[in-house]
C-alpha cells in the first residue's frame, strides 16, 4: 500500500463530504436573506414563516459544514507537509483571508442573526444575516482563489529553494481562472438551493391534498382549506410552500443559465491552461475538432489504443474551445510529448520519495474519470432546470398534482445538483494529475512553478497512520452524515411549525425588538430566551 493513495483517497473522501455542504450554504443562505428581506419590507407573515422554516434548515446545514471544513486545512499539515512547504508563502494569504475576515464575519453575524430575533430593530436584524450571507461568499471565494492557484499559478517568482514566491497578492486573487470557478461554483450553489426549496415544497404541498387539507376545483384550480387542530396547517401555510416552490424554481432556472455561460467560460481557460485535462474528458486521442458524444474503452484507460469513439459532432469540440468552428484542438497524443520534454518522465531519483522515486510519470488521467465526471456534470446540471420548468408549468393553478411518484420524484431530485456539483470538482481535481500544482502554460520549462502530487505527500507518515486517519475520519464523517440527515428530515417533514414552537402564542409578537412601541407584555407569551433558543437548537 502506497502512502500516497491513502492520503489522496483521505483527502477526497473529506472533501467531497465538505463540499456536499458548502453549495447549499451559498445557494439556502441567498434565498433566506431575500425572504426575509421580503418580509421586513412587506410585513407579509408567509415571509416570516419562510425565514424561519428555511432558516432552520440553513443552520443545521452550516454548522456541520463548519465541522467537517475545519478538517480541510488540518490535513495539509497532517498527510501534505511537503506540499504545505511548497506552497505555504502564497497560500498564507488568501487562507488568512478566509480565515481572520470572511468566516470569522460570516460566523460572528451569523450568531447575531441567530440570538437577535426579538431583540434586535428589524433592519438591524436582517442586515445581520445579510452580512453573513456575503461573509459566505467571500470565504468560498478565498479558497477557490488558492485553488485557482493550483491550476494555474500566476502573481509569484520561484526562490532561491525552488518554492514559489507570491510577489504579487492582486494577480493571485484577480486570476482569470478563481474569476470563472467562484463564478461557476456560485452559479452552481444557486441550482442546488433553487432545488432544495422546490422539491421540499413539493412534497408539503402534495400532504396537504393527501391529507385532504386543500383540493381542487371542477377546472383544476386550488380550493385551500385548513386543520385547525394542527399548527402551521392554515392557508399561510399553503402560500409558504406555494411562494417557495416558485422562488426554487426560478432560481434553478437562473442558477442553470448561468451555470451555462460560466462553465463555457471555464472550459475555454481549461483548454488554455490544462489541455491535457480537456483533451481526456473529451477522450481525444489525437488533434482535431470533433465533440465525443459516447466513447468506450477500458475503465482506467490511460492508453489511446483502449478508446473507441463510437458517436462525435465534427467541429464541435474547436467551436466549446475557442468559438471556432472547425478550429483543431491538440490531442493526448500530440501533447504528452510535450510534457514529457518540459517535465522529464520519470519523477527525480529523489530519497524523499521513497518507492515512487525515478517511477515514469503518467501525464494522461485517468480518462473515464475525466470523461464521465465532464458529462455527468453537465447532464445532472441540467436536471434541475428542466424539474424547475415542469414545476411553474403544474403549479399554475395553485397545487401541485396528486401524485405520488412525483412527489417522490420531487424529492429524489434534490440530489441532482448536489451529484452535478461533485462530479465536476472530482473531475477538476483528478483531471489535474499528475500534477497537484499544474504548470502555467506561458512559462512551461525549467523555471516553471509546478508540483507532482507524489512529491507533495508528508515524507514521514506511514501507511499505519495515515490509514488509522482516513478510517478514523471517515467513521466520523459517516456518523455526522447521519446526524445531517435525521436533522434534516425530522424539521423539514415538521414544516413550518418544527421551526416556529412559539406558533401557537402568535406569531408576530415572538419578531419584536424590545423598543418596539407595538410590543406588548402579554403574561402568556413565552420567554423571548424561549423562543431564541427554541429557533437556535
Amino acid at each position: 500500500m502506497d502512502p500516497l493513495d491513502i492520503a489522496r483517497w483521505q483527502f477526497g473522501i473529506t472533501t467531497v463530504y465538505h463540499f456536499l455542504l458548502v453549495p447549499l450554504t451559498l445557494g439556502l443562505g441567498a434565498g433566506v436573506a431575500l425572504m426575509q428581506t421580503a418580509w421586513v419590507r412587506t410585513g407579509d407573515e408567509r415571509y416570516l414563516r419562510m425565514t424561519k422554516f428555511w432558516g432552520k434548515l440553513y443552520l443545521i446545514n452550516f454548522i456541520l459544514g463548519v465541522a467537517t471544513g475545519l478538517v480541510q486545512e488540518f490535513q495539509f499539515g497532517m498527510a501534505w507537509s511537503d506540499y504545505s512547504r511548497f506552497v505555504g508563502d502564497v497560500f498564507g494569504a488568501p487562507l488568512a483571508l478566509e480565515g481572520l475576515l470572511a468566516f470569522f464575519a460570516e460566523s460572528t453575524f451569523l450568531g447575531v442573526w441567530i440570538f437577535g430575533w426579538g431583540r434586535l430593530r428589524k433592519g438591524v436584524h436582517l442586515a445581520a444575516l445579510w452580512l453573513a450571507v456575503v461573509g459566505s461568499w467571500l470565504s468560498a471565494f478565498f479558497i477557490i482563489a488558492a485553488n485557482s492557484w493550483m491550476q494555474h499559478p500566476v502573481g509569484v517568482e520561484l526562490g532561491p529553494d525552488g518554492r514559489p514566491v507570491m510577489t504579487d497578492i492582486w494577480a493571485v486573487l484577480g486570476n482569470n481562472t478563481a474569476q470563472a470557478a467562484f463564478s461557476h461554483t456560485i452559479a452552481g450553489a444557486l441550482m442546488v438551493g433553487g432545488m432544495f426549496l422546490l422539491g421540499i415544497s413539493w412534497h408539503h404541498l402534495w400532504r396537504r391534498r393527501h391529507d385532504g387539507i386543500d383540493g381542487v376545483d371542477s377546472e383544476g384550480r386550488v380550493v385551500v382549506g385548513q386543520n385547525a387542530h394542527i399548527a402551521g396547517r392554515d392557508k399561510l401555510d399553503h402560500g409558504v410552500w406555494l411562494r417557495s416552490l416558485r422562488i426554487g424554481a426560478v432560481v434553478a432556472i437562473v442558477g442553470f443559465g448561468a451555470v451555462a455561460l460560466t462553465g463555457d467560460w471555464q472550459a475555454k481557460l481549461m483548454y488554455e491552461q490544462q489541455p491535457m485535462k480537456m483533451a481526456a474528458a473529451e477522450a481525444a486521442c489525437t488533434s482535431g475538432s470533433s465533440f465525443s458524444i459516447l466513447s468506450i474503452g477500458d475503465p482506467g484507460a490511460r492508453d489511446c489504443s483502449e478508446v473507441t469513439p463510437i458517436i462525435e459532432v465534427h467541429g464541435l469540440l474547436g467551436f466549446l474551445a475557442t468559438g471556432d468552428f472547425g478550429a483543431e484542438m491538440p490531442g493526448i497524443k500530440d501533447l504528452e510529448p510535450q510534457y514529457i520534454e518540459n517535465f522529464g518522465q520519470n519523477l527525480p531519483d529523489d530519497p524523499r520519495l521513497g518507492d515512487r522515486a525515478g517511477a515514469e510519470i503518467q501525464y494522461v488521467p485517468v480518462m473515464w474519470v475525466t470523461y464521465w465526471g465532464f458529462r455527468l456534470m453537465i447532464g445532472l446540471g441540467a436536471i434541475p432546470a428542466g424539474a424547475a420548468v415542469i414545476a411553474l408549468w403544474l403549479t399554475r393553478k395553485g397545487t401541485v398534482p396528486s401524485s405520488k411518484f412525483i412527489a417522490r420524484l420531487a424529492l429524489v431530485g434534490i440530489t441532482a445538483p448536489f451529484a452535478a456539483n461533485i462530479a465536476g470538482w472530482i473531475f477538476t481535481e483528478m483531471g489535474r494529475q499528475p500534477f497537484v500544482v499544474a504548470p502555467n502554460p506561458a512559462y512551461w520549462g525549467n523555471d516553471a512553478v509546478y508540483m507532482f502530487t507524489a512529491a507533495a505527500v508528508s515524507p514521514t507518515a506511514t501507511v499505519g497512520e495515515l490509514l488509522f486517519s482516513v478510517i478514523s475520519l471517515t467513521l466520523v464523517y459517516g456518523a455526522l452524515m447521519v446526524v445531517l440527515l435525521i436533522l434534516m428530515f425530522k424539521y423539514a417533514r415538521g414544516g413550518v411549525a418544527a421551526a416556529m414552537p412559539d406558533m401557537e402564542h402568535g406569531i408576530e409578537r415572538t419578531d419584536r425588538g424590545p423598543d418596539d412601541p407595538d410590543r406588548d407584555d402579554d403574561p402568556d407569551r413565552p420567554s423571548s430566551d424561549s423562543d431564541v433558543l427554541a429557533f437556535a437548537y
